[in-house]
């Protein structure tokens, strides 16, 4: 990656920019001492919730919703 200083910013911007939208990225140093990261902009993901994003990634068990009776007297205090 590229360091280039503030000086060289302010008169070659058109150009950088240019540059980044290909793809390209810089450090932006302020007396050799980096200060800043130019790069091409990525949209952020808005909606995290897509359906169908985790098709075929869960699987779930076929007795899942069955009753398990331990369990319920656990619930009710009838077990220990």
């Amino acid at each position: 990656m590229e360091i280039i200083n503030i000086h060289q910013t302010k008169t070659q911007l058109s150009k950088l920019l240019q540059r980044v939208s290909l793809g390209e990225e810089f450090i932006i140093a302020n007396r050799g001492t980096p200060v800043a990261k130019l790069s091409p902009y990525q949209t952020p993901i808005t909606n995290f919730r897509i359906s169908g994003r985790l098709a075929g990634q869960i699987k779930i068990a076929e007795d899942f919703d069955e009753v398990d009776d331990q369990i319920v007297s656990l619930f009710q205090g009838e077990e220990e």
